[in-house]
């Protein structure tokens, strides 16, 4: 009898050597063969007709084939073919497709799904590039009436390959998942009814079907379903796994939060002698936003039990100023506070901004510094006044988890750009031994949409500063191309004329392969060699350049990335456009010493330029900084190129960003260029780029604490995000009295044995 947890391999049609390959890719038992979802649906019933296509529609066509050829080119070969009805044609072209010369033959029927694209042939009016394909068994001669039934005349469930690029694995198709998910379908129609997760009466409240009915309307929809809804994952049947899954999860979040509640933590006291410390290390009026998020900061830190909350504010927004005031509360109530900080620039930068700040205070603070780059006599020396409780705000990297460091009163934990790190660290830090757990303030300056910030950062209570200090002016964004490289550099040094400094920001540090940690996002790029090609196409016959006022050996461009990099256009920079200015280099690659010393030098004024990689993203505050130039701005998300910005109109006077873009850029990079040309508010472009990019590269990098849903969509299922936060809320509160305790314990269960196993949402 076939149950859940029955290992896949066990099944007819799958076997050792398949079950192996599904294991790879995540699916162990039949449970997580069910959740193996349609990510597209094609409606082989009504296909759209040729006749009917749209220029830069995607759609699902089904043709006979009427012809193949083979082209042999000069970079690579060419699969073409033509397919049609009655009077009209169209061609289908695969780069590199000779593994489909014998694929086709005349007069089989076929599905393709792709982007319709205007052709230049007299005959077909549009062409499908490397279109998906399936050979339907009409055609062929196939007889098998399952793959009669499941392949045409319906509306056919499209899934990703589970095999992967193994030769095992390749057998694993979209129609091999169709044939075997329908067989384990019926057989568990036949079977005892399936376990069901959810309570009856939630499911009838939001009108949502059954789990098993669910499962085989999604995989199978029945005739009549409209297409919209199957392509939005819409239907009923759809939006029950999508409920089930959120459901599941906001309720481990709420868990989380009522454990959490109930644990023993610091009731700080804010007395006189704690307001008039904070009053002192103000050094301006703060804003009202300011003011409402200190308030609900303190309330949290005045509770017996651990605050836990999220800081968001853009750029510039003065989120510092208020942790540092939130520190200064543990201080005064004799705890000490810790600030941890993604990269070393970021924590010397803290650290130099706490003592300027802390030395108005009303007595000395003790601030201290622990990064990875101290020799092993200053990280004893910092460890010792730890633990004898002598630094009372210690200021760090990730050497504050990764360094054996034994706190004597830990009261506040500050964690600055979270998304830096896992986030699974924040709980480490948390967990030092004590007889109380530390107070936890996340920073971000990266805004995070509603519904994200809902999933990532559920079990924490979330402040926003939503608008920014007084004097802070809008910062010009423009957008030009590098042919206008010479007039971008004329503008550089007209503000520096002008007493002003300016960053230079490249995506890679060196190399045409530099595989560069620091860049968040890469376009569509150019082929290495075509790129080449382009190049030597553009550059002069003689053996020198004009570059910058100055001639360069023409070797030097020969050599050169397709992609301009920080150590080159250092060099190139210094020499030609700029040889009359003080530039300086800064990338993540470089000597933590180094690093600082560049750093401190623009900072004061010693530097006019400053070329560098996205190593500057967060933290450097460099006020007479009016000029951010992004080169090759295409290749970059927008959230890192809104953090960029956000490092100059930090002074009085007016500000510039200049993004300057290759030749080539993708349709999603005129989108974000776009929007970043548009608007200046974070929170705006936070909301673009999640759809955009989707959640799970919203940061930039998957990390291990964005939730692997294996359903749901944080883009595409918001309204349904609420409604699960909504009903998970009143079960754990006990509201829900329609729900037996049979239904409780089943959901306790399934909460224990399937979403604590996958995302550790129970523990804290």
């Amino acid at each position: 009898m076939i149950a859940l947890q029955t290992p896949v391999q066990q099944l007819k049609g799958v076997g050792p050597r398949n079950g192996e390959a599904l294991a790879r890719r995540g699916v162990h038992t039949v449970e997580d063969l069910l959740y193996h979802l349609p990510f597209r649906y094609e409606d082989r019933l009504h296909p759209k007709p040729l006749g009917e296509l749209v220029a830069g529609e995607t759609a699902s066509i089904v043709a006979e084939v009427r012809g193949s050829v083979l082209l042999r080119t000069r970079r690579q070969p060419i699969f073409e073919l033509t397919v049609g009805h009655g009077l009209q044609s169209l061609k289908a072209m695969w780069f590199g497709g000779v593994y489909l010369k014998d694929r086709f033959k005349l007069g089989d029927m076929v599905a393709l799904h792709g982007r319709a694209e205007p052709s230049r042939s007299q005959g077909d009016r549009f062409k499908m590039i490397q279109p998906q394909f399936e050979v339907l068994p009409s055609a062929t001669g196939d007889t098998d009436p399952l793959a009669q039934l499941l392949e045409v005349g319906r509306i056919v469930p499209v899934y990703e390959s589970l095999g992967g690029t193994t030769a095992s694995g390749a057998r694993l198709t979209s129609r091999w998942a169709r044939r075997l998910l329908w067989q384990l379908l019926e057989d568990l129609a036949q079977g005892p009814p399936l376990p069901e997760v959810l309570p009856a009466a939630m499911l009838k409240r939001l009108g949502l079907p059954g789990r098993l009915q669910a499962l085989r309307e999604t995989h199978f929809p029945p005739e009549g379903t409209p297409s919209d809804l199957l392509q939005s994952f819409g239907t009923a049947a759809q939006q029950r796994l999508v409920f089930e899954e959120l459901f599941y999860l906001e309720l481990g979040l709420e868990l989380k939060r009522k454990r959490l509640r109930e644990r023993e933590g610091n009731a700080f006291q804010t007395g006189d002698t704690v307001r008039e410390a904070l009053k002192q290390v103000l050094p301006f009026r703060p804003t009202p936003a300011q003011k409402r998020v200190l308030g609900e900061i303190v309330d949290d830190m005045r509770k017996p039990t651990p605050m836990r909350r999220l800081l968001q504010g853009d750029v510039g927004s003065g989120k510092t100023i208020v942790a540092l005031q939130a520190a200064l509360v543990a201080i005064e109530n004799g705890a000490q506070a810790v600030l941890m900080a993604p990269t070393e620039i970021l924590a010397m930068q803290h650290y130099l901004s706490a003592k300027k700040l802390l030395a108005n205070g009303t007595r000395p603070y003790h601030v201290t510094l622990l990064t990875g780059s101290l020799d092993d006599a200053s990280k004893r020396w910092a460890r010792a006044r730890i633990l004898r409780g002598e630094a009372e705000l210690i200021i760090g990297t990730q050497a504050l988890i990764q360094e054996k460091i034994d706190f004597a009163n830990l009261g506040l934990v500050i964690v600055d750009e979270q998304h830096r790190f896992g986030v699974r660290q924040r709980f480490t830090l948390m967990k030092k031994p004590g007889a109380a757990e530390p107070d936890v303030l996340v920073m971000t300056a990266t805004p995070i949409p509603r519904t994200l910030a809902m999933t990532i950062y559920g079990d924490l209570d979330v402040s926003v500063i939503d608008e920014l200090p007084p004097g802070r002016t809008p910062v010009v964004t423009r957008r030009v191309g590098q042919e206008k490289a010479a007039d971008v550099w004329d503008f550089v040094r007209k503000q520096v004329r002008l007493g002003r400094q300016a960053y230079m920001v490249y995506p890679l540090v060196e190399g045409a392969s530099d595989d560069q940690p620091e860049l968040d996002f890469a376009a569509e790029p150019m082929p290495v060699t075509e790129a080449l090609t382009a190049s030597a196409k553009r550059m002069p016959k003689s053996t020198t350049a004009k570059r910058g006022g100055k001639q360069a050996p023409l070797a030097s461009l020969q050599s050169r990335s397709p992609l301009r990099s920080a150590v080159e256009m250092y060099d190139d920079l210094r020499h030609g456009a700029f040889a009359d200015l003080r530039v300086g280099l800064l990338h993540g690659r470089m000597a933590a010493d180094d690093k600082e010393i560049t750093m401190r030098r623009f900072q004061r004024g010693e530097l006019d330029v400053l070329v560098a990689t996205t190593v500057i993203e967060v933290g450097v505050d460099v006020p007479n900084a009016t000029v951010m130039v992004v080169e090759h701005a295409e290749r970059f998300g927008l959230a890192q190129m809104h953090q960029l910005r956000g490092r100059v109109g930090r002074g009085a006077a007016k500000s510039y960003c200049v993004l300057m873009t290759g030749e080539r850029v993708s349709e999603e990079a005129e989108l974000r260029l776009d929007a970043m040309v548009r608007t200046q508010n974070g929170f705006e472009l936070a909301e673009f780029d999640l759809q955009q990019r989707g959640p799970g590269e919203f940061f930039g990098t998957r990390q291990a604490g964005m939730p692997d849903l294996r359903v749901a969509s944080l883009v595409r299922d918001r309204r349904m995000l609420e409604i699960a936060k909504s009903e998970a809320q009143d079960l754990a509160a006990g509201r829900l009295h329609d729900i037996t305790d049979a239904e409780r314990d089943i959901v306790r269960t399934q909460l224990k044995e399937q979403w604590q196993r996958r995302y550790g949402l129970i523990e804290a």
